[in-house]
C-alpha cells in the first residue's frame, strides 16, 4: 500500500483551513494545516509534504517569503496559490525561486479544482 501524498496547508483563516482539510482527507491526502507561514514552515522541517498550498497574505511571514524559504530545501517542491490578492507579475517572481511548478487558484476555491490540481501536480513531480 501506497502512503497517502502529504499536503502542507498554510492558511491563516482557521476555518478555511480546516473546510480544505476536511476536503483533502476525504480525497484521500494526509494533511497536515499550519496558520501563518512561520508554522508551516517548522512543519515542512520536520514532516516535508509533497506539496504546499499556500495563502499569500498572512502574519508573521506571508506566502511569498514562505515560498522562498521551502525552496531553499525543496527546490522542485509542487506549490498551490490560493489568493484573490497576486498579479501575475507576482507569480513569475516566484517562479524563479525553484524548478517546482506554481499554480495559482483564485478564492474562493472550489473544491473539484484545488483536488484534481494536486493530484495533477503530484502526479507530474
Amino acid at each position: 500500500m501506497q502512503p497517502k501524498p502529504h499536503v502542507l496547508i498554510a492558511e491563516d483563516e482557521v476555518l478555511a483551513a480546516m473546510a480544505l482539510e476536511s476536503i483533502l482527507i476525504r480525497a484521500g491526502f494526509r494533511v497536515t494545516c499550519a496558520y501563518d507561514g512561520e508554522k508551516a514552515l517548522a512543519a515542512q522541517a520536520v514532516d516535508p509534504p509533497d506539496i504546499l498550498v499556500t495563502d499569500i497574505r498572512m502574519p508573521r511571514m506571508d506566502g511569498r517569503q514562505l515560498i522562498r524559504e521551502v525552496r531553499q530545501t525543496l527546490a522542485d517542491l509542487p506549490i498551490i496559490i490560493m489568493t484573490g490578492f497576486i498579479s501575475r507579475t507576482g507569480v513569475d517572481e516566484l517562479r524563479g525561486e525553484g524548478s517546482g511548478p506554481i499554480e495559482v487558484i483564485p478564492k474562493p476555491i472550489s473544491p473539484r479544482e484545488i483536488v484534481a490540481t494536486i493530484r495533477r501536480l503530484i502526479a507530474q513531480a
